[in-house]
């Protein structure tokens, strides 16, 4: 999509730059920082975290760009979410407000804690929801040793799983780590940053690395990239979040809609932001969130809003650059 002069002032005339609590730290974020900004066809949110380089946050910004200027229909009236817990010690208090949950993806392998840290929580969610089913995300943290260990664990006990997201780096990793599973027993692999982070989305599905690809409608361009990437690799995918307000959780459902996985989506973090931008805000319920468009309420948009912020000098530059996406 080109960026005309006209879109360029639609954005920036209309975006908001929003900093929002975090109920509980999240991958070292404490607060989420996002841009909203009103399209033809209603609300998009720009959210890259800030370590992230322009050439990356414009991705995200094609992203948001599509989803405020296409009319999208929704495919389903809901889509299937799991509850996420982070790498915390208390367990119960964060995953309560999920409500009913059939699945629970658990992050692991976070900086300072330990394979025992992993196991104790994983256990202690075992012993709140028996029933539940377990996603374990390293997020690229382990190493193959290690990631064997775990999986030696998780068989032993019978653990209810339904697969390791990125438990390695390299694409190579995921590949062996692989090989080496099918000796072991039956584990999937789901990959999320081979996915998002490299030039090439499909090359991990041409190395045979990942049985299960994680995709993520914003760091992949937007919602037709994503479903094209599905398409042609042919695995099985589930649609997940990047810590996004309900206004970038709605691209996400229309995705997850669009696609029709049998695997629940992790679109269920709303959960984890102290207070969201809507009355209409994407939070689970009986497991499932609405498909639809939210608008942000105007007293939310005043409380929440940072002048102090450089994401809107960030906008101006990446728009400036990116001329056509």
């Amino acid at each position: 999509m080109e960026i005309t002069p006209e879109i360029k002032e639609q954005i920036l005339s209309t975006a908001r730059v929003l900093s929002i609590p975090m109920r509980v730290k999240f991958r070292g974020v404490t607060t989420r920082e996002v841009v909203l900004f009103e399209g033809p066809c209603g609300w998009a949110e720009w959210s890259p975290f800030p370590e992230y380089p322009d050439e990356e946050a414009a991705i995200w910004l094609k992203a948001a760009i599509e989803f405020a200027f296409t009319d999208f229909q929704p495919k389903a009236k809901t889509v299937k979410v799991n509850a996420t817990l982070p790498a915390v010690d208390n367990v119960r208090e964060v995953l309560e407000p999920f409500g009913k949950f059939e699945v629970v993806k658990i992050k692991v392998a976070e900086k300072g804690q330990t394979l025992e840290d992993d196991i104790r929580r994983l256990n202690t969610v075992l012993e709140l929801y028996p029933e539940t089913r377990i996603r374990l995300d390293a997020n690229g943290a382990f190493d193959i040793e290690t990631a064997l260990k775990l999986s030696e664990y998780l068989l032993k006990n019978n653990i209810n799983l339904e697969y390791l997201e990125q438990p390695v780096k390299t694409i190579a990793e995921m590949a062996e780590l692989k090989l080496k599973l099918k000796q072991l027993g039956d584990i999937k692999i789901a990959a999320d940053e081979s996915v998002r982070k490299v030039s090439d989305p499909l090359a991990v599905a041409q190395a045979n690395a990942a049985d299960i690809l994680v995709l993520k409608a914003a760091p992949l361009g937007g919602i037709t990239n994503a479903i094209a990437i599905a398409e042609e690799t042919g695995l099985p995918v589930v649609v997940s979040s990047a810590l996004e307000t309900s206004i970038g959780l709605s691209m996400g459902a229309y995705l997850a809609a669009e696609l029709n996985s049998p695997y629940a989506s992790g679109l269920g973090t709303a959960t984890l932001l102290k207070m969201d931008i809507s009355t209409e805000s994407l939070l689970p319920e009986s497991g499932q969130i609405a498909v639809t468009r939210v608008r942000p309420e105007d007293q939310k948009l005043d409380t929440l809003t940072d002048r102090k912020s450089d994401m809107v000098n960030r906008l101006t530059r990446i728009t400036s650059k990116s001329h056509q996406f």
